[in-house]
C-alpha cells in the first residue's frame, strides 16, 4: 500500500502540476517523473513486500512464479494496492483542490459534465488523451474502449516481460540486480512516451481505479465511472490480461534459451580458467 501510494502520488501529482500550472514542458518530462516515482517506490518497499506495485504484475507472478508469490496473496495484495491508489488520489485532491477549481473556472468546465475529463484526468485516465486530442465526439472516435484495452494490454505485457527478465537471477546481462528498479522505472517512462497520446498510459489497475474512485465521489461522477465512452474497464481488463501474456512470452521464448546460454557460458568460462 505504501509503495503504490508513493508511486501514484508522485505520478498523478506530476500530471496535476502539468495540467494545472504548465510546470512540465511536455510528455517526456511527465514520463521522467513517473520513472522516478516507480524507481523510488520499488527501492522503498522491495525488501519488505517484493515491491508489488501493480495488480497485473502480482497476477503474473501468482501464475508463473508460485514458489515466490503464492495465489493466496493475490486478494490481500490487490486490496492493499487499491487502497494505496485511493490514498494517493485523496492526497492530490487535497493538495490541488483549489487549483482544480480555478482550472475548471478558467476553462468553462462543469465538473461531471462532458469535457470535464480535462480536469478528471488528474486522477483516472481517458482515451484518447484529452489534453492532447480533445474531448469531442470526433476525438473519442479515434480510440474505442476495446482498442484502449488492447493498448493497455500491450503496454503492460511489455512491462511485465521486462520485469521478469530483470529480476531473473540467471539473466547474466544484468549482473548487478540493484539496478533493476531504475530500468523498470525507465520501461514505464518509455511506454508512457509511446502510448500516452492514445490511452494516457496506465499499465496498472490500482494506479487508475484507485484515484478514479476518488474522482467519482469528488464530483466527476459518470465522467469518472464509467467514463465518457463507458470504458473505465479497459484500464483494469487490459493490464490484467496483458501482464500474464508478457510473463508467458518471457517464460516460453527467453527463459529456456537463457538456461542453455548460461550453461554454455559457464562451460567456456571453466575451460578458460583452467587454461
Amino acid at each position: 500500500m505504501l509503495g503504490v501510494y508513493l508511486m501514484v502520488t508522485i505520478g498523478t501529482g506530476v500530471v496535476a502540476a502539468a495540467v494545472l500550472s504548465g510546470a512540465q514542458a511536455g510528455l517526456w518530462q511527465v514520463a521522467v517523473v513517473w520513472w522516478l516515482g516507480v524507481t523510488l517506490a520499488i527501492y522503498v518497499t522491495a525488501a519488505v513486500s517484493g515491491a508489488h506495485l501493480n495488480p497485473a504484475v502480482s497476477l503474473a507472478f501468482a501464475i508463473f512464479r508460485r514458489d515466490e508469490f503464492p495465489l493466496s496473496r493475490i486478494v490481500p495484495y490487490w486490496v492493499s494496492q487499491l487502497a494505496g491508489g485511493v490514498l494517493a488520489g485523496l492526497t492530490v485532491l487535497a493538495v490541488y483542490g483549489r487549483f482544480i477549481e480555478r482550472f475548471e473556472s478558467q476553462n468553462g468546465l462543469v465538473r461531471g459534465e462532458p469535457g470535464s475529463q480535462l480536469s478528471g484526468m488528474l486522477f483516472g485516465e481517458y482515451f484518447p488523451n484529452p489534453a492532447m486530442v480533445g474531448t469531442d465526439e470526433a476525438a473519442r472516435a479515434l480510440v474505442s474502449a476495446p482498442g484502449a484495452a488492447v493498448i493497455e494490454g500491450v503496454g503492460t505485457a511489455v512491462l511485465v516481460l521486462v520485469i521478469f527478465a530483470l529480476v531473473d537471477r540467471r539473466n547474466s546481462s544484468l549482473p548487478v540486480k540493484f539496478l533493476a528498479p531504475v530500468l523498470i522505472g525507465g520501461t514505464v517512462a518509455a511506454i508512457i512516451s509511446v502510448f500516452a497520446p492514445l490511452t494516457m498510459g496506465g499499465w496498472n489497475p490500482a494506479r487508475d481505479f484507485g484515484p478514479r474512485i476518488v474522482a467519482f465521489f469528488a464530483g466527476w461522477g459518470e465522467i469518472a465511472i464509467p467514463g465518457p465512452s463507458s470504458g473505465f474497464w479497459a484500464y483494469i481488463v487490459g493490464p490484467l490480461v496483458g501482464g500474464p501474456v508478457g510473463a508467458a512470452c518471457y517464460d516460453l521464448l527467453l527463459r529456456p534459451a537463457m538456461r542453455e546460454e548460461e550453461a554454455s557460458g559457464a562451460g567456456q568460462e571453466g575451460s578458460g580458467g583452467q587454461g
